[in-house]
């Protein structure tokens, strides 16, 4: 007996046709890969939430509580009353700081650059009377040249020291040291000269004079300018009304005078003893920040007013009798060499001066207007007194004058001089009244102005500090209140 093989393909069907073999092709290209979608974030319990929701979820929830809403009044109050004490602080400290560079610092500079074109200018006159006196000239004169140069050398490094390396005020300091010592060789040259009997003596003399007149004086005068100009500063930064710190105070006391209000709405208890210190240091910090600043600004304001408005005038003042008196020497020097052209207002017609008288007599109109105003910004006898003398003496040196160009004018040379730089009865001594009469109401003037200053100043002194030390203590009875609120909670 036979048996089929043991398999499991079935036996082929001699009737059904087999399909070709089809040849393996080569592979294609690999698909790109997909990175693997990002798995879902878990959203449910587990996840951990920031710490600012956290935190914020915790205060709305303890501020439907009574004690949580306290805690968060106390909060509130005390850095309200913190942040009313610390802008007072800052405020304050920076006015007081700007009042005492007003005292102590920007109007001595400005005074200080006043001095050193007094100085220039009056170098400048006593050269000139030096050289009108030739072979006589005085010790006294020619003393009196060399004290104004070493003052105004002596000035200049003062001011050299308190400018900033870059700024306007330290450029034209370098330039007038540059040109101190070549006017100095000019005015030498101009006495050796003369004293040989050249007459290019003279001839330097006027250039001397005009580079003082042209170059040295204007930058006297520029530096004065700034120095004036920080001083103004000085007095805008510390007179303004510290308003954010008056806010902030007043809103503290709206703040703690509410707190009460609501405490005893819920308690029937007319006062709390922390609340009522607070406002108490609160209410003492504003009273002491409005009345010193309103105090404090009433002294740097009469400062200003009755001291700084007064010496500049007589500043202005001192140096037109200056530059008058430089100029009046300087006629008798030139004698006619220097002259000027100039428009007649009545008849239209072109008038022809010579050019230092004519500006001598602008000089001394500047000086009467000068004296004028002056005297109208005096607030007393001690301060008018020298001003009317100046006046007085101002009106005789104009006679003096006259006399002595008339003389000139007929050939009289000599009693022309005479009449100028002579002793008793000339020109000179009408000048050193005017100088002395000045320099004494300027002494008087800034007296006033340091005493104004100083009390202004003085009004501020401990302010800062106080309002701080205050600030916290009224911070901590405002904590102290709220947590004996708190207290009865537990």
């Amino acid at each position: 007996m036979t048996h089929p093989p043991k398999s499991s393909a079935a036996p082929p069907d001699p009737g059904v046709p087999t399909m070709p073999s089809v040849p393996r092709q080569p592979a294609g290209p690999s698909p790109v890969p997909r990175p693997p979608a990002p798995a879902p974030v878990a959203e449910g319990p587990g996840r951990r939430r920031t710490a600012f929701a956290e935190g914020f979820d915790q205060l709305r929830a303890a501020a439907t509580t009574e004690p949580g809403r306290l805690r968060i009044i106390g909060a509130a109050l005390a850095l309200l009353v913190v942040l009313f004490g610390a802008v007072t602080a800052w405020q304050t400290n920076d006015r007081a700081a700007a009042a005492d560079d007003v005292l102590h610092k920007s109007q001595p500079l400005s005074s200080a650059a006043a001095d050193i074109y007094r100085y220039l200018a009056d170098a400048n006159t006593a050269a000139s009377s030096g050289f009108l006196a030739g072979g006589q000239e005085t010790a006294v004169s020619r003393d009196r040249y060399e004290k104004d140069i070493d003052l105004a050398a002596a000035g200049l490094v003062k001011a050299a020291s308190n400018s900033d390396p870059d700024s306007p005020a330290a450029k034209t300091v370098a330039e007038l040291n540059t040109l101190l010592p070549e006017y100095k060789g000019l005015v030498e040259r101009a006495r050796t000269y003369n004293r040989q009997g050249f007459p290019v003596g003279g001839a330097y003399l006027r250039y001397a004079n005009e580079k003082m007149q042209e170059e040295m004086l204007p930058k006297a005068q520029n530096l004065y300018t700034s120095e004036n100009q920080r001083l103004r500063a000085d007095y805008d930064a510390a007179t303004p009304y510290p308003w954010a710190a008056i806010g902030l105070g007043v809103l503290a006391l709206a703040g703690l005078a509410w707190a009460q209000h609501r405490n005893y709405r819920r308690t029937n208890r007319v006062l709390n003893h922390g609340l009522v210190a607070a406002t108490a240091t609160a209410t003492v910090v504003l009273l002491w920040l409005v009345v010193g600043h309103t105090v404090a600004r009433a002294g740097l304001d009469d400062s200003y007013d009755h001291g700084v408005r007064s010496l500049n005038v007589l500043h202005d003042a001192r140096i037109a009798s200056l530059k008058a008196r430089g100029n009046e020497n300087l006629t008798l020097v030139a004698r006619g060499a220097e002259t000027v052209t100039v428009k007649d207002e009545k008849t239209g017609e072109d008038v022809t001066y010579d050019a230092y008288d004519h500006d001598f007599d602008k000089d001394m109109d500047t000086l009467g207007k000068g004296l004028a105003e002056a005297s109208r910004l005096a607030d007393d006898s001690t301060g008018k007194k020298p001003v009317t003398a100046a006046e007085g003496n101002m009106k005789v040196w104009k006679e003096r004058h006259t006399a002595a160009r008339a003389q000139d004018d007929n050939g009289n040379y000599e009693e022309a001089l005479n009449r100028v730089i002579g002793g008793k009865g000339a020109t000179g001594e009408c000048f050193d009244s005017v100088d002395t009469n000045l320099a004494n109401a300027l002494k008087h003037e800034e007296a006033e102005f340091r005493q104004a200053a100083g009390d202004g100043l003085g009004a501020m002194t401990g302010l800062s500090v106080g309002a701080a030390v205050l600030a916290v203590l009224g911070a901590a009875g405002a904590v102290l209140g709220i947590g004996r609120r708190l207290s009865e909670y537990r």
